[in-house]
C-alpha cells in the first residue's frame, strides 16, 4: 500500500462532461467521498438535491472563483475564505460566480462505511 499519492487536479480523470474530477478514486480514498467540480460561469446544471436517503453530510471548499448556494431557500455566498458544511437532509443548489468555480466537495455518512457510487469510479484498466 502507498503511504502517499500526489496528483495534479488537471490530470485526474473526469466524469460528467469533464466537470467532475474523480479525486477520491484517483487518490485511492476509501473512507469518504471527495470530488473536485469545475463549473464555468453561467453553469446551471448542478441539481438541487439533498442526501436524506443515504445520510451523507458534505463540506464545500472553493479552490478558485466563487459560488452562490441556495440552502433551504436561503442564499449563501462562498469564496476561498469560507467553508460550508451542509447536513444530509438539507436541500442545496449551487451556481458558479461570474469567474466560474473550482470547488472541492467532501462527503461522508456518519457511522457508515463509504462506498464509491457508480459513475465516480475509475474505469477498469
Amino acid at each position: 500500500m502507498n503511504e502517499f499519492i500526489v496528483k495534479a487536479i488537471g490530470e485526474m480523470q473526469a466524469a460528467n462532461d469533464g466537470t467532475t474530477k474523480l479525486a477520491g478514486a484517483e487518490l485511492g480514498v476509501e473512507s469518504f467521498g471527495i470530488q473536485v467540480f469545475d463549473f464555468p460561469a453561467g453553469f446551471s446544471d448542478y441539481p438541487e438535491h439533498d442526501h436524506s436517503e443515504n445520510g451523507m453530510e458534505e463540506v464545500y471548499v472553493v479552490l478558485n472563483g466563487s459560488a452562490e448556494f441556495e440552502i433551504n431557500g436561503q442564499q449563501v455566498s462562498l469564496d476561498r475564505e469560507r467553508m460550508l458544511w451542509i447536513g444530509a437532509s438539507t436541500r442545496r443548489r449551487l451556481e458558479p460566480g461570474p469567474d466560474g468555480l473550482r470547488i472541492l466537495v467532501i462527503g461522508s455518512t456518519p457511522g457508515k462505511r463509504y462506498e464509491r457510487p457508480e459513475g465516480l469510479q475509475l474505469p477498469a484498466r
